[in-house]
């Protein structure tokens, strides 16, 4: 498995508020404890809200409030979306002020998130987190009329598939963008990163919730 792709189901692992032992993610990573670690420091660096210490395990935290304000969901992942555009701008003095901004913010989340999120909006392997932006309208749109899309999905190692999915749900989690879906071509559900899809294009045809094939069923409970 790649790194990024282990990174990124690691993610999924963490988010149902467990606490994961080193060693077990290693078992079921298939890795050794110190690329665990590794991976963590990875996490942390690029923004993923995941607590614990070596030893302690591991958990992931979603922080959505900032003091004195109270955000929406969508209403953060406008503001960090907005900050990993800016930060790429050409402009010295903007993107200065990006990273500036991005450190209040992570200062002013609520004491429950990891006190180390600070640093750069994002390091590898999500270093091209706004890359997607220009496909968000599209996919939330599928979402909300329950149609299916068709992507095109470039892999970190250039490798090309396309996919005919049933779009679930698009999340900003820390400041990555990903869209969890039923694909068809596997017959599975997968987690897609927004910054790798190359197209998106709304089908013709609808879908309902079908058991097994729902967000419930994804995340039972």
């Amino acid at each position: 498995m790649r790194r990024s792709d282990r990174l990124l189901e690691m993610i999924t692992l963490l988010r149902d508020g467990q606490i994961h032992r080193a060693d077990d993610l290693a078992a079921a990573f298939d890795v050794s404890v110190r690329t665990i670690y590794r991976d963590m420091d990875t996490l942390i660096a690029s923004g993923i809200p995941v607590e614990g210490t070596r030893g302690s395990g591991y958990r992931a935290v979603n922080a959505l409030t900032l003091a004195p304000l109270t955000l929406t969901a969508e209403e953060v992942e406008a503001l960090q979306l907005g900050l990993a555009i800016v930060a790429e701008a050409s402009d010295a003095g903007l993107k200065t002020a990006a990273l500036s901004l991005s450190e209040k913010v992570d200062a002013a989340l609520p004491t429950e998130a990891p006190s180390d999120r600070t640093g750069p909006l994002a390091v590898y392997p999500f270093s091209d987190a706004a890359r997607g932006f220009s496909h968000m309208s599209t996919i939330r749109a599928a979402i909300r009329g329950k149609q299916k899309l068709r992507l095109s999905y470039r892999r970190p190692d250039d490798v090309w598939s396309f996919r005919t999915i049933r779009p679930l749900q698009i999340e900003h989690y820390g400041r990555i963008w990903s869209l969890t879906a039923w694909c068809e071509l596997r017959n599975a559900f997968r987690v897609f990163r927004v910054d790798l899809i190359e197209s998106a294009d709304i089908l013709p045809e609808f879908f309902v919730d079908e058991p097994g094939k729902s967000l419930q069923d994804f995340r039972p409970g």
